[in-house]
């Protein structure tokens, strides 16, 4: 999952993005409401975490901005205003979740994730494709009776292949999932860590195999050929 922190704050925005990477997250920052409105407009994120109070433009703007660019983006939005009219305002510009400061990161975690989840449609923090099972909220899966040992990178590509189970992911999408802007792809990664996703998969239980390759488009996650 490819998330987007847009807040002018240097340590709020740091810990932010460091909780959230801690996570498997990949990350992407701004500190500024007009960079924040070029990098949501440019690039594809799950979720955008976005504070009211920004120079240049503020949370409002970027926001209205984005929705008018038809960018449906699910967004947090974070601020010290805690008055009514305020969560109001940003509710109606196109929100889709407020968080008060100051905020446990616990609590923003779990927001980020139920956003993220909401984007693909669904609603629990439990996914399901046929004995694997996948709780985003604990960051655990497990195939049949037997936990996975997978590392963030791997827990978060197998959480994107099972939400979207039965659509084939092109190699360059899922790594928008793996890569922030300051890395540089390696060109195997996602062919890498598909390689250990199934390794792990087929040593846990005797299901069939789950993630299959479509040659020349990418990966699909379906319970059977």
């Amino acid at each position: 999952m490819r998330i987007l922190v847009v807040e002018d704050s240097v340590r709020l925005r740091e810990a932010v993005a460091k909780a959230l990477r801690r996570c498997g997250y990949v990350v992407d920052e701004s500190g500024d409401g007009e960079d924040g409105l070029w990098r949501a407009t440019e690039s594809n994120y799950d979720g955008i975490v976005l504070d009211l109070m920004l120079p240049n433009r503020n949370g409002l703007e970027v926001l209205s901005e984005l929705r008018k660019k038809g960018k449906e983006t699910p967004v947090l939005l974070l601020t010290a205003r805690n008055r009514v009219e305020d969560r109001v305002a940003g509710l109606r510009a196109g929100a889709d979740d407020y968080l008060g400061k100051p905020f446990a990161l616990e609590e923003l975690l779990a927001r980020v994730d139920a956003l993220c989840r909401r984007r693909f449609g669904r609603h629990t923090t439990v996914v399901q494709v046929g004995d694997l099972e996948i709780d985003s909220d604990a960051r655990k899966a497990r195939r049949g009776n037997d936990p996975l040992d997978l590392t963030a990178r791997e827990f978060r590509l197998l959480q994107i292949l099972a939400l979207e189970h039965g659509k084939v992911l092109s190699r360059t999408k899922l790594e928008e999932h793996l890569y922030d802007e300051l890395a540089a792809p390696m060109s195997n990664v996602v062919d890498a860590t598909v390689y250990q996703l199934r390794r792990k998969l087929r040593t846990a239980g005797v299901g069939t195999p789950l993630i299959h390759t479509r040659r020349g488009e990418g990966y699909v996650m379906e319970e059977s050929q």
